[in-house]
């Protein structure tokens, strides 16, 4: 199989995660919007917290008085903002409200587990997607149809996710951690002390908690992006609008990528970041999940953090494969 494709899909992964980790913290965030944080870690042994802090009401009410959405956090006494006045905050709100009232650097909380999930996850799939490539390829005709090149999508998606999940449980929490009351923050040292805290007080198997749903959107994202991105690629340089080589050939490619790996895989990322953020007896189910979401908070509930969730596909999707290009090229001679 080749031990470089998972080495080129991981480096560059790593680069292109850190750099957008706080566009997908933004975009947890607003995922979560409309779930109650009080009912969340009801367990004090889960927490190792002294439960005889002062419980502080999670009831920050924003005035977004301007087109770009300026912030005024308001008393503790004011009434807390509905669930459409939150639904309606702009990534920008929400991303200045976390500096607000969290510090700059809650903007990278979960930067760690952003790390090893890209190290585990990207690499497997990218590794695995390009292996398939390369065995289903016509040798004759250098021919990789789109549905091929969808159908290793998937079966990449399906393998990284597997390899991939503790991780992203552990990157979830981290970045949810700072709009739970002071009591009841889990305050994570690192994805290490994540991985090894949940598994001790929930089981090893509360590791893979959402698989299933970080599997489907695993498939989803890599089929639609992985595919996209070759498939546009073929199209512009056999339409003469781009060059194997050229910076931007692979970046027109890795935003149409981008793009619709987003807007496919919004709705199962909602479902999967809620039941990874929340305790087992919270939902009994992917399906209950997502019947309770759009039931409490209505079908467009599916769709929250799409517009961080571009915003940051787009973004990532464009380093990933920029960068990728680059490493493959500069190892191109290199056989390992």
């Amino acid at each position: 199989m080749g031990f470089k494709p998972f080495l080129e899909g991981g480096i560059a992964a790593i680069i292109a995660g850190a750099l957008t980790h706080p566009l997908d913290l933004i975009k947890v965030r607003m995922q979560l919007q409309g779930e109650n944080p009080f009912s969340l870690d009801q367990n004090p042994n889960h927490n190792n917290l002294d439960l005889n802090l002062p419980v502080k009401p999670y009831r920050p009410v924003f005035a977004l008085d301007s087109l770009i959405g300026s912030i005024s956090l308001l008393p503790s006494s004011t009434p807390a903002p509905s669930t459409s006045t939150r639904s309606s905050m702009t990534p920008f709100a929400v991303g200045a409200h976390i500096v607000k009232t969290e510090g700059p650097a809650a903007l990278f909380s979960g930067v760690s587990a952003t790390v090893l999930r890209q190290m585990l996850y990207s690499a497997t799939r990218m590794g695995i997607y390009d292996f398939l490539k390369r065995k289903w390829t016509d040798r004759l005709t250098g021919n990789f149809p789109l549905v091929t090149k969808i159908a290793a999508g998937l079966i990449a998606g399906a393998i990284g996710s597997a390899v991939g999940n503790p991780a992203d449980v552990a990157m979830v929490r981290m970045q949810a951690d700072g709009r739970l009351p002071l009591n009841r923050r889990r305050n994570y040292k690192s994805v290490v002390d994540a991985i090894e805290r949940i598994a001790r007080h929930e089981g090893v198997s509360s590791l893979w908690r959402g698989s299933w749903l970080t599997m489907n959107r695993a498939m989803i994202v890599t089929a639609s992006q992985l595919a996209t991105y070759d498939h546009v690629k073929e199209i512009m340089i056999a339409g003469g609008r781009g060059t194997p080589g050229g910076i931007g050939t692979h970046a027109a490619a890795s935003f149409a990528a981008g793009i619709v790996a987003a807007v496919a895989s919004n709705p199962v990322d909602v479902v999967k970041t809620r039941m990874m953020n929340a305790d087992v007896e919270s939902y009994g189910g992917p399906l209950d999940c997502a019947v309770k979401t759009v039931s409490e908070e209505g079908p467009m509930a599916l769709y929250k953090g799409l517009v961080p969730t571009v915003t940051r596909q787009g973004p990532f999707t464009m380093i990933l494969f920029v960068t990728l290009e680059q490493i493959r090229g500069l190892l191109k001679d290199v056989k390992f």
